[in-house]
């Protein structure tokens, strides 16, 4: 079996002695690196499975190390970091992470986060294959969507918009996101436009759309596809 190799960029001491060894007895190998430019040349060197990534990094920014690895990797990112306010979050987000995790944090989230990210690499612009999910199944090949073998309709904006959380599934899209891929980035900004469609959606998908387990949100973040049956 092959172990993944995680890049931890972080140049706090304690998170590094305390992450070696966590992910290390959880089955991964482990290279680290204290700044921005080592991060970079370690993606280019070592070949990391994924990336832990703090964004307070002493030599750069760590969106601007997202963003200058986004130009030619694909490498999954999560960000780890002691920023908790909303605009930094989105801003990762956008710039390509795939998740954010808060410190302080518990390993087990972390390690959920990394089981995830690593189960999607390499998926982000593939068409899924038939998906199911607590009794929704989406065939985007026949562009069909139907609950326990009911047909569901749906306008074409709503099944893009539901295909695009199907092709991150698992991952957080953020607002704006959403918002550029299905509407154009004329609507960038348009929240209430995209509520109104999320709820449209939930009310013909969810079982219980006031108690959705399909399409989750993130708040002041965007919304995540939940993992398939």
């Amino acid at each position: 079996m092959t172990v993944s190799r995680i890049l931890v960029v972080d140049d706090e001491p304690q998170i590094q002695r305390f992450l070696k060894p966590a992910l290390t007895a959880a089955g991964y190998e482990v290279i680290e690196a204290l700044t921005g430019a080592e991060a970079l040349k370690a993606v280019a060197t070592q070949a990391p499975d994924l990336v832990i990534l703090d964004l307070g990094l002493p030599d750069m920014d760590g969106k601007d190390v997202i963003a200058s690895l986004r130009g030619w990797s694909e490498v999954p990112i999560v960000i780890l970091s002691a920023r908790d306010r909303e605009s930094e979050k989105i801003a990762a987000l956008d710039l390509g992470a795939d998740d954010y995790v808060e410190k302080p944090f518990g390993i087990g989230e972390l390690t959920a986060r990394i089981r995830n990210a690593l189960r999607h690499r390499g998926r982000r612009d593939a068409i899924p294959e038939i998906m199911e999910v607590d009794g929704l199944t989406i065939d985007p090949i026949k562009r069909l969507v139907s609950r326990d073998g009911d047909t569901v309709h749906l306008t074409p904006k709503e099944y893009d918009l539901l295909l695009l959380l199907t092709r991150h599934t698992g991952r957080v899209v953020t607002h704006r996101t959403l918002l550029t891929t299905v509407w154009g980035p004329a609507h960038s900004d348009d929240l209430h436009y995209l509520r109104v469609f999320i709820g449209q959606l939930r009310q013909k998908i969810e079982r219980d759309p006031t108690q959705p387990r399909i399409l989750r949100t993130e708040p002041g973040a965007g919304y995540r596809m939940a993992e398939r049956d």
